[in-house]
């Protein structure tokens, strides 16, 4: 009887100690919590910012960096609307002005990093009559983004400038019916950001269309480009970034987001935006 109740003692001992172990062990194995920093950033943006995203997070694997890319415009609804953000990348200046305006936008952290061309594009085959702005009403059907996304309003801009659109303060308010009516009532199909003007024209819906170029980058199998907009008329087409009052973060994801702030602005980012055709010459 002593004997049974020795070796059962002895049994459960090694039963305590293996799950103590394998408890220590797990504790140990256990991933540490990352930060995570979150990056509002216009649709253009996407495929450079996910190259960076990449790099980013293989040099600090405490951060883990999360891109929500939209129209500028429709994030900085989102934004206004408490939606939590630590940096926003801009495609224009003006959402970046009404964020500051609303007190949203971190002192000192706001600085302008890239410059972009407006361009006309259609599919490689095309036998579209079009030759630019200045001829876009022959197509048979554009792809236009709305007036509140940047390439809608940069894409007015330059339909003004060219006469073709009546000269007011704000291009944007420019509805897309009046675009259509201006081009001798071609049809518009328009599109909420700039990655649905691409998409469309790709996939033949629209016969062209008006992207950036650094949109067209790696895309050189799907679409053509029919004209670079010089800046004289489509204007500078500046993207503006900054950190922004998150008032869910704590010290560490503010901390988080400075650093993530500095790699996004810094030489090494700036070679990869050009690479993804952006224009870094900006004062």
């Amino acid at each position: 009887m002593k004997k049974s109740l020795l070796v059962l003692l002895t049994c459960l001992a090694m039963v305590f100690a293996f799950t103590a172990c394998g408890s220590s062990d797990e504790e140990a194995a256990a991933p540490e919590e990352s930060t995570e920093v979150i990056v509002f950033a216009a649709a253009s943006m996407q495929s450079s910012l996910e190259e960076l995203e990449a790099s980013f997070e293989a040099e600090n694997p405490g951060i883990d960096v999360v891109l929500n890319c939209d129209s500028s415009g429709t994030l900085e609804e989102q934004i206004l609307e408490g939606a939590p953000c630590d940096i926003f990348f801009s495609a224009a200046q003006k959402n970046m002005d009404n964020l500051e305006a609303e007190g949203l936008v971190v002192e000192g952290t706001r600085s302008n990093v890239l410059n972009n061309q407006l361009v006309v594009i259609t599919q490689p085959d095309s036998e579209t009559a079009v030759t630019g702005l200045e001829n876009l009403g022959d197509a048979e059907s554009i792809a236009l983004a709305d007036g509140s996304v940047p390439v809608g309003k940069y894409t007015r801009r330059a339909l003004m400038n060219l006469g073709v659109l009546a000269e007011v303060e704000d291009p944007a308010v420019y509805t897309t019916q009046e675009v259509s009516d201006a081009l001798g009532g071609v049809e518009i199909s328009e599109q909420g950001n700039v990655s649905k003007v691409l998409a469309a024209v790709q996939e033949g819906s629209s016969e062209v269309g008006t992207v950036y170029l650094s949109d067209t980058y790696g895309q050189e199998d799907s679409v053509k480009i029919l004209q670079t907009v010089s800046y004289d008329v489509a204007g500078d087409i500046i993207y503006p970034i900054a950190q922004i009052v998150n008032q869910d973060a704590d010290d560490a994801e503010n901390e988080a987001a400075a650093a993530v702030l500095e790699y996004l602005t810094n030489d090494n980012a700036k070679s990869v935006y050009e690479t993804h055709l952006f224009d870094i010459d900006v004062e």
